[in-house]
């Protein structure tokens, strides 16, 4: 029997309920009252079914295993024998899939995000990690067919950034880049280091889901916005007009720059759509904290001051501090190959979640 069973037995009852509910005259002919009723009912008709579909998968089992033990001639055992396989194995598949189904699931999830990575401690070494990290993200996005586009950027000496800020837009990019935020750290022999000393380093990663207009307001008078020239990657032909646009949201002092495109507007769009997402994950994580203090324990809460991961270079690992995981390869894992960590922390958030909504 599946260790859920009960809760999935009371969302097939509350979907009877509410067909029933649907049916009656005076809620029929209340519109409002039967949209509210449709959307839920809709909202649990997938798990429904697919409880529906697995119960019968469990009786088939049943039934196959009973011509095992019925003492079925040989050849009608070994057919018995390939059934009750080919049904396990459906059924183990189908658990799977109810047990995501009872997840509560992030609105989140599906949006657009805007990353913004920054070197912390070390120096020109901090801003090569930095460099390194902008480069696997955005080799994974582009493995998956995703879009990456820079919005704003402070480059260092030997290449690094000091700041680098771009948009990935894609599939469930913010359900699979949210575990990214935090503090990575790197160790290893800086370029500059003549003696061979292994420096540690870090930088900080911020992931913001993109909000729409509706649902963060900005006053335009709360706003203070510049033009200036672009510079860095740009060249010659983007710092001949003054295109860059800088915001200032005055109210929480929250600044968003753009200069990579050469046209003010598209800047100016992009630079709205940074202060936007930045607003927007300020008020969610003012939520978040009234909510509950547990959410702390939450995978890849993006705490700044969270060492989430390291990355060991002369021992060729990457540690991820919150679940305990080690996995060899560094070179592969900054080439853009995340899918085995990122799988790793959505088995844990997902385990951790199914938790919450059984205790609920």
């Amino acid at each position: 029997m599946l260790p859920f069973a009960n809760k999935l037995d009371e969302l097939v009852k509350r979907y009877n309920g509410l067909e029933r509910l649907m049916a009656q005259p005076e809620v029929a002919t209340d519109h409002t009252r039967l949209q509210e009723l449709a959307r839920e009912r809709a909202s649990l008709e997938g798990v429904v079914s697919l409880y529906t579909r697995y119960q019968a998968v469990e009786k088939d089992l049943e039934e196959a295993k009973g011509l095992l033990q019925d003492g079925a001639d040989s050849e009608l055992a070994e057919l018995a024998r390939q059934e009750v396989e080919k049904l396990e194995e459906r059924r183990q598949a189908m658990e799977r899939e109810l047990r995501l189904s009872l997840l509560p699931k992030d609105p989140r999830d599906e949006r657009d995000v805007i990353v913004e990575v920054r070197a912390g401690t070390g120096g020109v070494e901090a801003a090569l990690f930095a460099a390194d990290l902008y480069r696997m993200y955005s080799r994974y996005a582009l493995s998956l067919g995703w879009e990456v586009g820079l919005l704003d950027s402070s480059p260092s000496e030997l290449g690094g950034f000091k700041e680098v800020v771009f948009e990935v837009r894609g599939k469930d990019a913010y359900s699979r880049l949210k575990f990214e935020r935090g503090v990575h750290r790197v160790q290893r022999v800086p370029v500059t280091e003549a003696s061979g000393r292994i420096h540690t380093s870090t930088a900080t990663v911020a992931v913001l889901p993109e909000a729409d207009e509706v649902e963060v307001s900005i006053d335009p008078d709360d706003l203070r916005i510049d033009i200036f020239h672009a510079g860095g990657h740009g060249g010659q032909n983007v710092n001949k007009v003054a295109t860059a646009v800088r915001i200032v949201h005055e109210p929480t002092g929250i600044v968003a720059v753009c200069q990579d495109e050469r046209s003010q507007m598209r800047n100016r769009q992009k630079a709205m759509a940074v202060l936007r997402a930045r607003l927007y994950e300020m008020e969610m994580q003012r939520q978040e904290r009234e909510r509950t203090e547990s959410r702390r324990a939450q995978v890849g809460t993006g705490e700044r001051a969270e060492k989430i991961r390291t990355y060991n270079f002369p021992q060729d690992r990457v540690t991820d501090h919150r679940i305990g995981l080690t996995l060899h390869g560094l070179e592969r894992i900054l080439a853009g190959e995340l899918d085995q960590l990122l799988d790793a922390l959505s088995a844990v958030e997902q385990e951790r979640l199914l938790e919450e909504a059984l205790a609920s």
